[in-house]
């Protein structure tokens, strides 16, 4: 073992000797999400790990199958059993447009009002409930419905299911994140939230099954659900009676959700259990399950729970739970490189909600000094934590694009490695200098300089990981402290970070992107996922430049990517820390399991079946 791996693996047990063990996974919370955070889509990330001997991060996709098929006989119905890994209860807000993590996106994948198929690029197509037709002369989108689709209730899907969910982002009394600038690309969508018009004027219907869409300008990231296109369906008949201000908190959210997928909810016990069934009236045909049963499951008992054979899959699984289960005869791990990234935050300013917008101030922000976020960047040592504690399954992030959009990430970016006398050279160069000889810096006027940091509470080496970063900044001369004093549950994580707590000058989160590789709702200043709160007109151009109509020339819009990864990574409002693999136990008796993302399970939940009436258990 090389010396740097002695060195972090003795500062981590002094560590452990006063520390007790925690939650979940340091980085991410969501998924994000549209679904989970930013646009649809995006999320807060609260997702799964890795794993594997000796992986090889340039040839990730060999480490683990996309599929288990177990080909024996299959019986008749069965409840599919699933661990939702997490150390706290889930939100429960089980409406698209106003969910905001990926904990409660993964739950309502099994009963999704999701309107488009995607293909192997992630581009919409044809295969789901809806079509689209793009006019791009003319900025016009016809998006036309299946006849014959039902909700879970029985009422048929109407065209003006496909409607609402606009009027609910567009509404003044909107709580949700998703009014952004990609919403307000739509023609008459200002004017509505504002309260100067009664309807969106870009929505027209033309017939029972048919909505013309009317844009400011269409881009390429129209066909990846961009451009302001919604991707899910509301039922109507349930929530128009329901006030703006109320629906969040309405049964018809929290308690008994009427949607469009295979699966419906039967009974859901806040923040603990959702039990699934099987929906009669799901457009490809009743699934051959009988149900399926979502339950949270600490992370300290996940592996010994998959061995004893309670659950069929696990979500949510970390990387550094590999060990204890790799030699688990029971399951088969699934494996893919994930839609994610987690992230170092730095705050730079404050949202203004009347305006909806982000209101940048980096003469007022402690951190607004950009050395000094390089600096921090470069401080820490994120190859030995992906090495040491993620069995190699994650990697250093060197961009905001995850390789996984292999057309826009680029390779050949540096990213910040871990580089102590750079990281002290930059804040030299700052005026962050030690002026009274105890090893800690003070600030540029010579006062005590303290940095409040908020990070989430995470599995049992969340904690420790949290604790070597700060040692990282301390190694610098740099006095970091936690929020709080300590670190904090996901949803208060997330809800003070929103807020702009005063409290919180740095943050580590993630996301979980979704399948448009647009930056535009996590960084705009217009975006609510905009957590840095940093924005420049430059930022703002080149934003639009990526989701413009110039940008169908590919190389123009790859040029436009590749201005915006640098311009992000020489001002530094975030900092990417790791890209991850996500790894998905699956029992032996699942039968047809799929995670590939052309072709997952959870598109074709109706053709997944069981191979026995119990879940298997390990012999090991």
């Amino acid at each position: 073992m090389n010396k740097k791996l002695w060195t972090l693996f003795a500062v981590l047990i002094a560590f452990m000797l006063v520390l007790g063990a925690c939650n979940k996974d340091t980085d991410e919370p969501a998924k994000g999400t549209d679904e989970g955070k930013t646009e649809e889509g995006k999320t807060e990330e609260g997702k799964t790990e890795e794993t594997a001997e000796e992986p090889v991060a340039e040839d990730s996709d060999a480490l683990f199958p996309l599929e288990v098929t177990n080909d024996g006989d299959a019986i008749s119905g069965g409840i599919l059993k699933v661990a939702m890994a997490k150390d706290e209860p889930f939100q429960g807000i089980f409406l698209a447009e106003l969910s905001e993590d990926a904990y409660d996106s993964d739950i309502m994948a099994y009963s999704s009002n999701s309107l488009f198929g995607t293909d192997g690029d992630f581009l919409l197509d044809d295969s789901g409930i809806a079509s689209m037709t793009v006019d791009q002369a003319n900025n016009k989108v016809t998006i036309k419905i299946r006849d014959g689709v039902k909700w879970s209730d029985g009422e048929p899907l109407k065209i003006e299911d496909v409607i609402y969910p606009y009027l609910i982002i567009g509404s003044k009394g909107y709580t949700g994140v998703r009014y952004d600038s990609n919403f307000q690309n739509i023609v008459g969508a200002e004017e509505y939230h504002d309260g100067k018009a009664d309807s969106i004027s870009g929505l027209v219907k033309v017939d029972e099954t048919t909505l013309e869409m009317s844009l400011k300008q269409i881009s390429p990231a129209i066909f990846s659900g961009g451009d302001g296109i919604w991707s899910s369906a509301a039922p109507s008949h349930i929530l128009k009676d329901i006030k703006m201000a109320d629906l969040v908190e309405s049964d018809a959210v929290r308690k008994n959700p009427v949607t469009l997928g295979a699966f419906k909810f039967d009974k859901i016990v806040p923040g603990e259990s959702v039990q699934f069934v099987a929906n009669e009236n799901y457009w490809k045909g009743k699934p051959k399950l009988d149900g399926v049963l979502v339950k949270v499951v600490p992370t300290s008992s996940i592996s010994v729970a998959i061995g004893q054979g309670e659950y069929d899959i696990a979500s949510s699984f970390s990387a550094s739970k590999m060990e204890e289960v790799k030699d688990f005869d029971n399951i088969d791990i699934l494996g893919r490189q994930e839609l994610y990234y987690s992230y170092l935050g730095f705050k730079l300013g404050k949202y203004d909600t009347e305006k909806g917008e982000v209101i940048t101030d980096l003469a007022g922000s402690k951190m607004g000094d950009v050395k000094l976020r390089h600096a921090m960047g470069y401080a820490i040592d994120v190859e030995q934590v992906a090495e040491v504690f993620y069995n190699g399954l994650r990697e250093r992030a060197n961009s905001l694009i995850p390789p996984v959009f292999a057309s826009f990430y680029d390779s050949s970016l540096e990213g910040f490695t871990f580089d102590p006398d750079k990281a002290m050279a930059l804040l030299d160069e700052a005026g962050y200098k030690d002026t009274n000889g105890d090893g800690i810096r003070e600030d540029k006027e010579g006062k005590p300089f303290e940095i409040k940091f908020a990070t989430m509470t995470g599995d049992d080496i969340a904690e420790d990981i949290t604790q070597f970063y700060l040692q990282n900044w301390k190694d610098v001369g740099l006095n970091v402290t936690l929020t709080t004093g300590r670190t904090i549950e996901f949803n208060s994580f997330y809800d003070k970070v929103q807020a702009d707590d005063p409290e919180i000058d740095i943050f580590m989160a993630a996301w979980a992107t979704g399948t448009d590789p647009s930056p535009m709702g996590l960084y705009s200043k217009s975006a609510q996922y905009n957590f840095s709160r940093f924005s420049s007109d430059f930022l703002e151009q080149t934003l639009a430049n990526i989701d413009s109509p110039e940008a169908f020339d590919a190389d123009y819009r790859a040029g436009q990517f590749r201005a915006w990864q640098e311009y992000m990574a020489e001002e530094a409002p975030v900092i990417p820390t790791m890209y991850r693999y996500e790894l998905v136990p699956v029992n032996k008796r699942v039968k047809n399991w799929n995670i590939d993302y052309s072709n997952e399970s959870f598109s074709n939940l109706q053709d997944v079946e069981l191979v026995s009436d119990s879940v298997v258990k390990s012999s090991k």
